[in-house]
C-alpha cells in the first residue's frame, strides 16, 4: 500500500474546524448550540469540500460536529431576519435553499468517500447532510427528525436525500409527523449504517476510515461515482453503465496491480492510476 503522508491542516476559528491528518479530513460544525447551516457555515463546509477534490493527500472525509446538536438545520434566524426585505425574503430564502443544495449534491459528487460521524440531534437540512453522506456512523444518544411540518415549514429539501435513503413509507411517516426517532429506529430505517455507544463512536468510525483508506483511491472513486450515476438509471442502462466502467477500471493499473497480488498472495501497493 502506498505510504500516505501525515500532513495536518488545522483551521480552529470560523463555524468550521478542519483538520487534515494521515489522509483524514475531518471537518467539524462548529457553532453551538445549534451548529445551523448558516451561509457562513455552509461556505466554510463548500470550500473545504471543493478544495478536497484534487487533494491527493486527502483520502477520506469525516463530518463531525462539536456539542449536543449535530446539526439543526437552516438558520431559521438568519432567514427570518430577511423577511424585512422588499421581496419578503424570497431572493435571500432561494439564495439560501440553492446555496444547501449545492453543498449536499457536492457530497454526493465528490470523489471521496464522505462519512457522518453524528452525536447529538441532526434535524430537517441536518438530516439531510447525514443522508447525503456515504457512510453515516451514530452514537446511541443520537435523534434524527424532518420537523418541519411543526412550524408550517414543509422538510421538502431534506425530503429529496430523505427518500434516496429510506422506504417511501418511512420518509413519510418521518416527513408527514415531524416526530423525532432515535438512533436504533434511523438505523433500522437506513438512514444510518451503525448505532454504537457514545464512548466508540470516535474509535468505530476510525476503524471505517483505516479500512478505507487502505483501499486504492482510484477504485473508490470510480466506484462512487459509478454507485451514484447508476442509481438514478432503469435497469437496463444501469447495467450498460456498469459494464463500462468495469471495463475501464480493469484497464487501470491498480486494477493490474491489485488482481496481481491477490494472485501472488502479497499486499497490492496502490498508485492511484
Amino acid at each position: 500500500m502506498a505510504e500516505i503522508v501525515a500532513i495536518k491542516r488545522s483551521e480552529p476559528e470560523g463555524p468550521v474546524w478542519s483538520r487534515l491528518e494521515k489522509g483524514v479530513l475531518r471537518l467539524t460544525l462548529a457553532n453551538p448550540p445549534a451548529n445551523a447551516l448558516s451561509l457562513e457555515t455552509m461556505a466554510a463546509l463548500q470550500s473545504q469540500l471543493d478544495g478536497a477534490r484534487d487533494d491527493q493527500a486527502v483520502r477520506v472525509i469525516v463530518l463531525a460536529a462539536t456539542g449536543k446538536v449535530f446539526c439543526a438545520g437552516h438558520d431559521l434566524k438568519e432567514m427570518t431576519a430577511h423577511r424585512g426585505d422588499a421581496d419578503r425574503g424570497r431572493a435571500f430564502f432561494e439564495l439560501t435553499l440553492q446555496r444547501c443544495s449545492t453543498l449536499v449534491q457536492s457530497i454526493v459528487r465528490h470523489p471521496k468517500p464522505v462519512i457522518a460521524e453524528v452525536d447529538g440531534l441532526a434535524t430537517a437540512a441536518g438530516l439531510q447532510l447525514v443522508a447525503s453522506c456515504d457512510l453515516a456512523i451514530a452514537s446511541d444518544q443520537s435523534t434524527f427528525c424532518t420537523p418541519g411540518v411543526n412550524i408550517g415549514l414543509f422538510c421538502s429539501t431534506p425530503m429529496v436525500a430523505l427518500s434516496r435513503n429510506v422506504s417511501r413509507k418511512q420518509a413519510m411517516e418521518m416527513l408527514l409527523t415531524g416526530e423525532t426517532i432515535d438512533a436504533t429506529a434511523a438505523r433500522d430505517f437506513g438512514l444510518v449504517n451503525r448505532v454504537v455507544p457514545r464512548e466508540y463512536l470516535n474509535h468505530i468510525v476510525g476503524k471505517y476510515v483505516q479500512t478505507i483508506v487502505s483501499k486504492s483511491p482510484l477504485t473508490l472513486k470510480i466506484g462512487k461515482e459509478a454507485f451514484y450515476a447508476q442509481a438514478e438509471m432503469g435497469l437496463a442502462q444501469a447495467y450498460d453503465h456498469a459494464s463500462r466502467v468495469m471495463v475501464e477500471n480493469m484497464l487501470a493499473k491498480d486494477a493490474e496491480e491489485g488482481i496481481g497480488a491477490f494472485i501472488e498472495k502479497r499486499e497490492a501497493e496502490w498508485k492511484g492510476e
